[in-house]
C-alpha cells in the first residue's frame, strides 16, 4: 500500500522549502552579480566558475518552485516575498573579486544550513521526493562552497 502524506505535513514542507527557494533566486543573483562585475587577476576563473553555478541554479529555482506546488501550495515569486522570506545579502558589485568570491562561499554554506533540517523533514514524513530533491541541492551547493574556497585559499 503506496503512503500518503496528510495536507498538514504537506503544508509544513512546503511552508519549509519556501525560504529555500527565496534564497536559491536571492543567491542566483548574487552568483550573477559577481560574474557580471567581478575584475581583477581572478577574474577568468572567477567568471567562468560563476556561469557554471548560475547556469545549475536557474533551473533549481523552478524545481524548488514546482515542488512547493505538487505539495499544494503557492511558490513565492517576488521580489518582496523573497526579502521576506531570505537571509542571502544582496551583492556589492564594486567589491575586490576576494570579498565576491567569500560572500558567494557563505551564501553557499548559509543555503545548505537551510537544506539540512528540510532534508530531515521531508524524510521523516515519508517525503522522498522532497528529501532527495533538498539532498541534490545540498550536494551541489557544498560543492560550489569547496570550489570558491579553493579560489581564495
Amino acid at each position: 500500500m503506496a503512503h500518503t502524506i496528510d495536507t498538514e505535513t504537506q503544508t509544513k514542507i512546503a511552508n519549509t522549502l519556501k525560504p529555500i527557494l527565496a534564497e536559491t533566486f536571492q543567491l542566483y543573483l548574487l552568483t550573477q552579480n559577481v560574474h557580471w562585475n567581478v575584475v581583477g587577476p581572478l577574474f577568468q576563473g572567477v567568471h567562468t566558475l560563476t556561469e557554471e553555478q548560475y547556469t545549475e541554479l536557474a533551473p533549481a529555482v523552478d524545481e524548488i518552485a514546482e515542488r512547493i506546488r505538487v505539495l499544494g501550495e503557492k511558490a513565492p515569486g517576488s521580489m518582496k516575498a523573497y526579502a521576506a522570506l531570505g537571509s542571502i545579502e544582496d551583492g556589492d558589485e564594486n567589491a575586490p573579486a576576494e570579498t565576491m568570491v567569500k560572500a558567494l562561499s557563505a551564501a553557499h554554506s548559509l543555503l545548505a544550513s537551510h537544506i539540512r533540517p528540510a532534508i530531515t523533514l521531508a524524510a521523516e514524513a515519508g517525503d522522498e521526493v522532497t528529501a532527495g530533491l533538498l539532498t541534490d541541492r545540498l550536494t551541489t551547493h557544498e560543492k560550489a562552497q569547496w570550489m570558491l574556497n579553493a579560489i581564495v585559499a
